[in-house]
């Protein structure tokens, strides 16, 4: 199994690292427009196998899309990371071009992959995604929930000083810092109802640091997160090439679900080999589901605006 990522920074390299150390491909292909980046990264990373064991190809290439031929899944990490008082939606003018061209080249040379959208704003750029190439909805998948899922797990475990994997949290919703929605009432430890141990005020603090989950790093590091945004899409990816049907929060393309239309926006989705294979419907209460109408307005909006700048 193959995977490219296109993006050779922190985010993508940390994708490779982790895809590589834990075998779920057999080769990776990082790309980069910077001469050497790409290169530099593959090499760093293959010379970590002695020490870790893993059998990946890890190989790396300066804009040269030949090389990604036979690509199972393509990563798309592109773009322009955001800075600190920077939101996610400043980002569409610059990244929506990257992300386009991106797109169209990968499907020169393999014209059957999955495409994961990581770069930002998530939501829009998988909708442009999609547009741009025409491809089946199944086909593009925005990487978004995975990770808002991942923080909503690490902030509730820190609240409830339990282990992160016994926690099952997910959170829906647009990928930005007012959009997000972690679904607390679903949230459980060990099958239990975390609104069994933590009170009603603690649970909307995890909620509101979840949702700046991504500032609060940016504030911190002067950059965007990488480790837990490359373990998450190699989390992803893991359940395309594996076809291991694991339900995934995703931003995807909804004709009707959740009562939206013409929209990629995070949902339940069970992720199979052939990328999305189900968009699931969890029973939202109505505050909920108002939650989801106000942010789904939002991510129209970013849409909209994405196609005043493509005119």
């Amino acid at each position: 199994m193959k995977v490219t990522i296109v993006g050779a920074g922190n985010v993508g390299a940390t994708c490779a690292d982790v895809i590589s150390y834990r075998g779920i491909a057999s080769e990776v292909v990082l790309l980069d427009i910077k001469e050497g980046f790409a290169e530099g990264k593959a090499l760093d990373i293959t010379q970590c196998a002695t020490n870790t064991g893993f059998n990946t190809k890890v190989s790396g290439v300066t804009n040269d899309y030949s090389k990604t031929v036979g690509s199972d899944v393509v990563v798309i990490t592109s773009g322009i990371p955001r800075k600190p008082g920077m939101t996610r939606e400043e980002l569409i003018g610059i990244n929506a071009g990257i992300v386009k061209t991106v797109a169209e080249n990968v499907l020169k040379y393999s014209p059957n992959t999955i495409i994961v959208v990581v770069s930002n704003p998530m939501d829009t750029m998988t909708y442009l995604a999609l547009k741009a190439t025409g491809l089946p909805k199944n086909r593009i998948i925005g990487m978004g929930g995975a990770l808002d899922s991942s923080r909503f797990r690490t902030y509730l475990s820190l609240a409830l000083d339990k282990p992160a994997n016994d926690i099952s949290a997910m959170v829906i919703g647009g990928h930005g810092d007012t959009t997000m929605i972690p679904l607390t009432r679903l949230a459980s430890y060990n099958g239990i109802p975390v609104s069994q141990f933590l009170s009603e005020e603690v649970l909307q603090k995890v909620a509101a640091d979840t949702m700046v989950g991504g500032a609060t790093l940016t504030g911190l590091l002067g950059t965007s997160a990488w480790y837990a945004p490359g373990a998450s899409v190699a989390y992803l990816v893991d359940s395309i090439l594996n076809d291991q049907k694991k339900m995934i929060a995703c931003s995807v393309f909804v004709e009707g679900e959740y009562g939206q239309n013409d929209i990629c926006i995070g949902v339940p989705c069970i992720i199979g080999k052939n990328g999305v294979e189900e968009i699931v419907d969890i029973k939202l209460n109505d505050q909920e589901k108002a939650l989801f109408a106000k942010s789904a307005d939002a991510v129209r909006s970013m849409n909209d605006a994405l196609k005043a700048i493509l005119v």
